[in-house]
Order: structure tokens, then sequence, then C-alpha cells
């Protein structure tokens, strides 16, 4: 039988990231951006949401940050008493737009698992979720920030 899994983004989902928008306003300084998101703050209904399905599916992490933020996120994860589960961060060298990146790794776990849930702040990759015929949160509980979506597919780094 195969495992039943939920799939959660980071960053708008768990992790507050306005106070690192200002990194991405006018010049974007991306080391700047990524940096400083150890210090993001939890947002508690995304936490309760991703314990709330823990119960019933094992959490698989699904990010647009780059690789190299993998102990950062790892430990920021576990700082907050969030469900362990697989990380899957950006390969280096990886711009594509994140509603494709996070559709290929999504289509790549659904082949050993049941998705039960893919929870993600970017109308674009709940979009492309929704069209590809899996279950999709919006999460909502932050207005998605324009600064954050023109950065993010512009550029594909988070």
């Amino acid at each position: 039988m195969s495992p039943t899994i939920a799939v959660i983004d980071i960053d708008g989902v768990v992790a507050d990231v306005r106070h690192r928008l200002r990194y991405l306003r006018g010049r974007k300084q991306w080391n700047g951006f990524f940096a400083a998101a150890g210090d993001d703050p939890l947002l508690e209904v995304g936490a309760a949401l991703v314990h709330d399905l823990a119960r019933t599916c094992e959490i698989v992490w699904l990010s647009g940050r780059p690789e190299s933020l993998r102990a950062l996120t790892r430990t920021w994860l576990d700082g907050h008493g969030l469900p362990a589960g697989p990380l899957f961060l950006r390969a280096p060298g990886d711009y594509r737009p994140a509603a494709v990146t996070k559709l290929e790794c999504l289509r790549e776990q659904a082949r050993g698992a049941t998705v039960a849930a893919v929870v993600d702040d970017d109308p674009d990759v709940v979009a492309a979720v929704r069209a590809a015929g899996f279950p999709v949160v919006l999460a909502d509980w932050v207005p998605h920030e324009k600064t954050l979506h023109r950065a993010q597919e512009e550029s594909g780094r988070t």
C-alpha cells in the first residue's frame, strides 16, 4: 500500500517572508533575501494546517528555495516544531518558474504515494497543480505579494 502524503510549500505557507521582501524591491538582492530566511516568523495558521495534515499523512516539504538553503531550512522547520519529512529544494542553476519545477517534483512524488493535499501560496503553482488533477489548497492567510511573485517568475529564484 502506498503512503499518503501532503506536499507543503514553506514561504508564505508556514514561513512569513514579508520582512525579507525589501531585498526584492528595486535591484534584486537575492543573497540578502535568502540569508534572512532563518529569521522568518512562523505563520501559525499554516503550521496548524500542517500539524492537522500530519495526523493522517506523511509531510513532504516542497519549496522554491535554493538547495544552498537546505541546512538553514531544516533548522528553521525543526526549530518551529514542524513535522519532519523529505525536503525538496530548487537545484543549483534551475531558474524555471515555480509552477514548472514544483509540478515536476510533485509528479515524481506521486509515483510512489497518494497525494492527499498540496498547499502553496503561489496562484500559478496552485493553478498548475489543480490542472494536473491534484488536490490543492491555496494558502491565502498572507496576502500574496506582487513583489515576490514578480521575482519568482522573472528570476525563478524562490
